[in-house]
């Protein structure tokens, strides 16, 4: 969007990702908020009248109080230290008036994009009813970039359309994982299901030095090689595993997996845990890599030169589980200081690295979930595509 010229009194459509978690009718975590401020304040700072647009939550297409932006509104004025106002739709005769009403350098968030169902389809008519507030439009929402819908892509074809600082440092911080990274390059990779990350797998193959694997899915590898996990969490299907170790030999790429684990009689039974060796899980569930694991984990992320963060290496909500996590992201992060190229990969691993304290010492938290994988899986991302035509 610096290439957009003066943007001195013209309307500025911007599409945020405002889609924050909400408590009692209150903002619950403001992450997606403090993201946005930077280039709200550019635009302010530079005297656009700036008309921001965001969905929140599965409305369904139909106005529901439970899903309204305006508390948004009052949170994001807060922030920016300048009123927010607000208007009840984000299309028709009120909206465009409001639009043309905002002050140079001031604000307006139109009410939540989803309450219309055209906008999932990505409906033509809406796009250009949306486009009829702004004299040009600026995507800043990556964390909806994979979602072909009106307010990310059908607007893009109707004014002139740029990205925003926070798209553009997210694309930025993610080409440098794909193209060209510096070795070693080493992908530490948690969550519950293998299933869920097979194309993050198969595309950083060609480009990781190697993996360090925790969570469920690190259940379902050691199962995969005939290894009894009790009654851990594992995907049924071990076929997507057993395909991963076989690609990952011919590629020359390690798949550092656990050799102790921190178990439990239940989920549940957090009493009950205790740190084991592999061979003594027995009937009971792994609810987080084991020390030796971690460390070992360690040693090969402090060596490393370009390191991604994607998913924890156990439940790591709970306090029996949360070391093998902390240790990890204590070793990225001093790969960071050492120079290292370190990003958190959005979604559950952005919210482990907040709880644990290690997120701001990471090169970039992405603040996408299904769009940061996509971008790793080497998809196009019709929100970005859209920007780029």
């Amino acid at each position: 969007m610096r290439d957009a010229g003066d943007v001195r009194g013209k309307r500025v459509l911007l599409r945020e990702d405002l889609n924050v978690p909400m408590k009692d009718g209150k903002v619950g975590d403001e992450t997606r908020i403090v993201a946005a401020l930077e280039t709200l304040r550019w635009l302010g700072q530079r005297g656009a009248k700036t008309i921001i647009l965001s969905h929140l939550g599965r409305p369904d297409g139909k106005a529901d109080p439970k899903y309204s932006l305006r508390p948004v509104a009052a949170r994001l004025g807060e922030r920016l230290g300048t009123p927010v106002a607000f208007v009840d739709d984000c299309v028709g005769p009120a909206a465009v008036a409001a639009s043309h009403a905002v002050p140079d350098g001031g604000f307006v968030l139109f009410e939540n994009v989803r309450f219309h169902a055209e906008e999932e389809t990505n409906d033509p008519a809406f796009a250009r009813e949306l486009a009829q507030s702004g004299d040009l439009y600026v995507n800043d929402a990556f964390g909806t970039a994979h979602r072909a819908h009106a307010s990310t892509v059908g607007v893009a074809s109707d004014l002139p359309a740029y990205a925003g600082l926070l798209m553009e440092a997210e694309l930025a911080a993610l080409t440098k994982l794909t193209v060209n990274p510096e070795k070693p390059f080493v992908c530490a990779i948690g969550g519950a299901k293998v299933a869920d990350k097979v194309g993050v797998f198969e595309n950083l193959l060609a480009r990781v030095s190697s993996f360090v694997i925790g969570g469920g899915m690190a259940n379902t590898f050691l199962a995969a090689q005939g290894i009894d996990v009790g009654k851990s969490l594992r995907d049924p299907d071990l076929g997507p595993a057993k395909s991963i170790i076989e690609h990952a030999k011919t590629q020359g790429v390690t798949l550092h997996l656990p050799t102790d684990a921190v178990v439990a009689d239940a989920f549940d039974a957090d009493s009950t845990a205790q740190t084991v060796a592999l061979k003594d899980v027995g009937a009971r569930m792994i609810l987080d890599i084991g020390p030796a694991t971690a460390e070992a984990y360690a040693t090969v992320l402090r060596a490393a030169k370009t390191i991604v963060f994607n998913g924890p290496m156990g439940v790591y909500e709970k306090a029996p589980y949360q070391n093998g996590t902390r240790t990890i992201g204590a070793a990225i992060a001093a790969a960071t200081r050492g120079g290292a190229t370190s990003v958190v990969g959005g979604g559950d691993a952005a919210a482990a690295a907040a709880e644990l304290g290690f997120a701001d010492a990471m090169t970039h938290v992405s603040t996408g979930g299904g769009a940061t994988l996509e971008f790793l899986e080497g998809k196009t991302l019709p929100g970005v595509a859209a920007l780029e035509h």
